[in-house]
């Protein structure tokens, strides 16, 4: 035998012993990989039928920009470099079908309804400056097009209404919003000649001047005094969001232990007992259709219209300012998301394509996200101590799908939640950079000093949804409930006096008496009421309950209010109509004074009984910034939005059927699997998710607003 043969085989077992020895003791420090569940099995014609809804393709969006490029005689300038006299496409959007022609398609068995687009064109070059807009189909082979200018706003879009082109904004200060310098001018822009555009008026240091002229000569003759206002660095200034403090322990993270448990195909998503399609509107941002809760249509579409804030300020920019958020494109400002921040990192992320101020299909990459998520409360539960011995109760788990647009300085997240119990709703968080003015004078009656020269402008905010229920069917009713004190005699004791709660009901007939206005008392609950009944003779509802702190309206009297008209109310039911598609419009932007849509005009008094009705929805809230917006605005307590919940539409809570109820009484073993499912997580969920690596693409090829 080999002498040194025992030598090597005490050290080959001394290899393998230590080498178990590493595997066994890294049992207790490193779990095993998730394991994906099966995955939820969608039926191919739901998602087939999704489509109608479903936003255009970039190819698609080519073929319309090629075929409008060679049918309209009229040289077209691509968006991007156009000047005011040029002409151009300044957007190419999905042109949804009329809802008749859709709902003979998904329930009637109808045709598919033919796909078409809707193209904005600017043309400055033709003798007479228009806007127009064209219906362009069919896709993805288009040949032919249709005006609906006049179908839609009753005559032509005059040319100085057309919101600005990303083009003509330039601006590279990091937190700008909050750097002002007090120097304002008013340029007079009239003409389509760049040339000929002129300084009509300039504001600086709390006085007007004429022109740049006359401020220069008072400057030089030293009738004025200047306080120079230092501009601050690109990193490390007041405004900067670089953190000032080193990354310390991770922050938790959210996963699936046994992978998701919704479907996400093509635009159609399906979770538990909710289905719905959903959309990305250039204009207004994110939108779902065909909403179905246990198979069943409980609304058609619920859509983001606008977005408005009414600013207050002692400069002439910060006290005229008017922003309609759907004027420059909220859809088309959607932001790409970071995960682990903007959603969580193992979310569903999804690209959006979009066509606007250029001829070229754009992206933005991970825009939108979808994720289940785990509200770290009950949805409901009850622990009883009185006889019985038991505990029962419902983990909130939620289906959240969000988007996050940034508009100038505003950052909104958009959020559509969907909960086990059938309600649904739709928030948004607003955060960004607070917009402010140069501090001088009474500033301080405007809103709060921020900074050195800054003053964070008081401003008004007010959201706009447009929600199209249909329950139990497309014809409904608006009925209110509320309660009443009334004082009666206890027929035990007729001395006695008791006061008590009593319900009053009213049906609301009429679009007037459904028109809320904003600080008004409005029914605590107001529903819309389905023709059918559920089991215990109720007509079977879905409430709608706002969650708004909203500040003042706009006076009335204001000559620009009729724009804005939809935020006088917090709630108003219309009938449904397509020509009152939207509650405003992208032209009232740069014409309030004679709005190309005025809300006002779709309430007069008409029957709402038994009808397809639209409710209009307004949530919203005052922001006075102060030191804490600095560097910017935090989303906690700037939440609004509204719920839509089931009231007598089921027999009982739907929740009950959830899979991820718990319950055990005190004569059973709850530490078991069979009894009690979340004992078994110390099992089923002792494993590591698979997180991709992260990437961003927010910064490629992306145009400056």
């Amino acid at each position: 035998m080999n002498p040194k043969l025992p030598y090597v085989l005490l050290v080959g077992a001394g290899v393998i012993i230590f080498i178990l020895s590493c595997m066994l003791l890294g049992r207790g420090r490193r779990s095993t990989s998730c394991e994906s569940q099966p995955r939820v099995v969608e039926k191919l014609g739901s998602v087939s039928q999704s489509l109608v809804f479903a936003d255009l393709t970039p190819e698609e969006m080519a073929q319309v920009v090629r075929y409008l490029q060679g049918s309209l005689g009229v040289q077209l300038v691509d968006a991007a470099r156009a000047k005011p006299s040029d002409s151009c496409i300044a957007s190419v959007d999905v042109q949804v079908p009329a809802k008749a022609e859709v709902l003979r398609f998904l329930d009637g068995g109808g045709p598919r309804p033919p796909r078409e687009a809707l193209a904005v064109l600017y043309f400055g070059s033709q003798p007479d400056p228009n806007v127009t807009e064209y219906v362009v189909g069919p896709l993805p082979t288009p040949v032919y097009h249709r005006d609906v200018t006049v179908q839609k706003y009753g005559g032509k879009v005059p040319y100085h209404r057309r919101p600005m082109l990303g083009s003509e904004y330039e601006q590279n200060v990091s937190g700008f919003f909050v750097h002002p310098v007090g120097l304002e001018v008013l340029v007079d822009h009239s003409s389509l000649d760049i040339s000929r555009w002129a300084v009509s008026r300039v504001f600086y240091n709390g006085q007007y001047y004429r022109d740049m002229v006359q401020l220069e000569s008072a400057y030089a003759q030293g009738r004025i005094s200047v306080e120079k206002v230092r501009k601050a660095p690109q990193d490390g200034d007041f405004s900067s969001m670089k953190p000032r403090a080193p990354p310390a322990a991770l922050f938790p993270l959210q996963y699936e232990p046994q992978g998701p448990r919704y479907s996400v195909r093509k635009n159609h998503v399906l979770f538990q007992a909710w289905s719905f399609a959903f959309g990305m509107s250039v204009n207004t941002g994110l939108r779902l259709f065909d909403i179905r809760h246990k198979g069943e249509r409980v609304a058609y579409e619920i859509s983001v219209q606008e977005a408005l804030s009414v600013y207050g300020s002692n400069c002439p920019g910060g006290m005229s300012t008017r922003y309609m958020d759907g004027s420059f494109g909220i859809g088309r400002y959607t932001s790409p998301l970071v995960r682990g921040v903007d959603c969580p990192y193992l979310a569903t992320y999804l690209d959006v394509h979009y066509l606007a101020h250029s001829q070229d299909p754009r992206i933005s990459k991970s825009a939108l996200c979808i994720f289940e998520q785990n509200l770290g409360s009950p949805l409901r539960r009850h622990y009883s101590n009185l006889q019985s011995l038991y505990y029962g109760g419902l983990v909130n788990s939620a289906l959240v799908v969000r988007s996050i647009a940034t508009v100038g300085n505003h950052d909104y997240v958009w959020d559509f939640i969907f909960y086990q119990n059938g309600a649904i709703e739709g928030k948004v968080q607003a955060t960004g950079y607070a917009s402010s003015s140069f501090l001088h004078g009474d500033g301080l009656r405007y809103g709060n000093r921020v900074w050195e020269h800054t003053l964070g402008t008081i401003r008004t905010h007010s959201i706009n949804y447009k929600v199209d229920l249909d329950v139990g069917g497309v014809k409904n009713s608006l009925v209110a409930h509320d309660m009443a004190f009334e004082m009666v005699r206890a027929p035990w004791s007729p001395e006695q006096q008791i006061e008590r709660p009593r319900l009053t009901k009213k049906v609301l007939d009429t679009e007037d008496q459904a028109a809320f206005r904003l600080q008004s008392k409005m029914p605590r609950y107001i529903y819309f009421a389905a023709n059918s009944k559920n089991k215990w003779g109720h007509q079977r509802g879905y409430r709608i309950q706002v969650t708004s702190f909203a500040g003042d309206h706009v006076p009335e009297a204001s000559s620009m209010e009729r724009a804005i008209s939809w935020a006088r109310y917090q709630l108003a039911v219309t009938r449904r109509k397509e020509e009152e598609a939207t509650s405003t419009s992208i032209y009232n932007q740069n014409d309030p004074w004679t709005p190309t849509v005025a809300f006002a005009n779709f309430i007069n008094n008409e029957t709402i009984t038994n009808e397809d009705l639209v409710a209009w929805i307004t949530a919203g809230f005052l922001h006075i910034p102060h030191s804490e917006d600095i560097p910017n605005t935090v989303t906690v307590g700037n939440s609004v939005g509204f719920l839509l919940r089931p009231y007598n539409y089921y027999d009982l809570d739907p929740s009950i059927y959830s899979h991820d109820g718990v319950f055990f009484t005190s004569e059973q073993d709850f530490t078991a699997c069979e009894i009690n499912p979340i004992a078994c997580l110390p099992k089923t969920a002792s494993c590591l998710p698979n997180f991709p690596p992260f990437t961003y693409d927010g910064f490629q090829n992306r145009s400056r607003l």
